[in-house]
């Protein structure tokens, strides 16, 4: 039997983005209404297909957390000139750089190698993501977002873990166990799976133990072990889980038509390919 809510959402999903993308221009040109400033620098990583994802994604998180220092959207290399303009328009505190242009000191050579020579496009640039994250020096409060969040009204809770005195990094809980079992050691270290896509650090957390173990393990790296390496570092570093029902990564209603989260009571969501036609729904423009 035909699921025709489903597919209904699929199309209805597919339609908007074709607009929102036709509309990018003007939109980026709306104001936001937000006045108030939050002390915290934000990172996004992204690449020019998903452009319009990525306005979204900085709208939604200005609107709902506050305005940040600084947003920066590190470029996978393929954003233009143009577009890059674009999205500086959103918003004075937005800037978009190069992710080369955002590594600091020395890079382990195999994840520089994988990062720029892996056959497949969206393995390498998992690794340059991997690559600036894990090198920038961190001396206050830094989010880190996926271009597929949007942020709801229950997002000033951000603020409030930025500003708590505690040292803890904070990561976003998996719906399952997307794993690179290649570098677990220990059935115990598969327990509280970790997204790569959302997280908060309020200082540089050791990525060095799940890197050597990638050097020492992994002949060529899969879709799942640059966020192993997340998952890895997280958790030897204590990192702490966001509360799961604030903050959304789930795919249990992918086959229904609706969201099944009231965007008024969460944090926010993260668009997984599942249920990614369901970002656009929830657009606040």
């Amino acid at each position: 039997m035909v699921n025709i809510g489903y597919h209904t959402a699929k199309l209805q999903g597919q339609f908007i983005r074709s607009v929102y993308t036709k509309a990018i221009n003007q939109i980026v040109d709306f104001p936001i209404r937000q006045t108030d400033r939050a002390n915290i620098i934000v990172y996004s990583f992204s690449c020019e297909r998903d452009l319009a994802i990525q306005v979204a994604n900085i709208r939604s998180f200005i609107r709902h957390v506050g305005i940040p220092q600084t947003f920066t959207v590190i470029s996978d290399g393929s954003y233009s000139l143009a577009a890059s303009r674009l999205l500086c328009r959103i918003h004075p505190c937005v800037d978009v750089i190069e992710w080369k242009d955002l590594l600091q000191g020395e890079i382990p050579q195999h994840v520089f190698d994988y990062a720029l020579h892996h056959p497949t496009p969206s393995i390498r640039a998992f690794w340059r993501r991997l690559a600036v994250l894990s090198s920038m020096s961190i001396e206050q409060p830094i989010v880190y977002t996926d271009a597929d969040i949007l942020f709801f009204p229950g997002a000033k809770e951000i603020i409030n873990l930025c500003n708590s005195e505690d040292t803890f990094a904070w990561y976003l809980p998996d719906c399952q166990a997307s794993l690179d079992e290649r570098i677990i050691l220990a059935e115990s270290e598969k327990i509280n799976p970790v997204n790569a896509g959302f997280f908060l650090l309020k200082k540089q957390v050791d990525w060095t133990i799940p890197l050597e173990r990638v050097a020492k393990f992994v002949d060529t790296p899969q879709y799942f072990t640059e966020q192993t390496v997340v998952h890895l570092a997280m958790h030897n570093a204590q990192a702490k889980p966001l509360d799961s029902d604030k903050f959304i990564l789930e795919n249990d209603d992918q086959f229904m038509y609706g969201d099944n989260y009231n965007k008024n009571h969460i944090a926010m969501r993260h668009y997984v390919n599942d249920v990614r036609h369901k970002f656009w729904f929830n657009l606040g423009i």
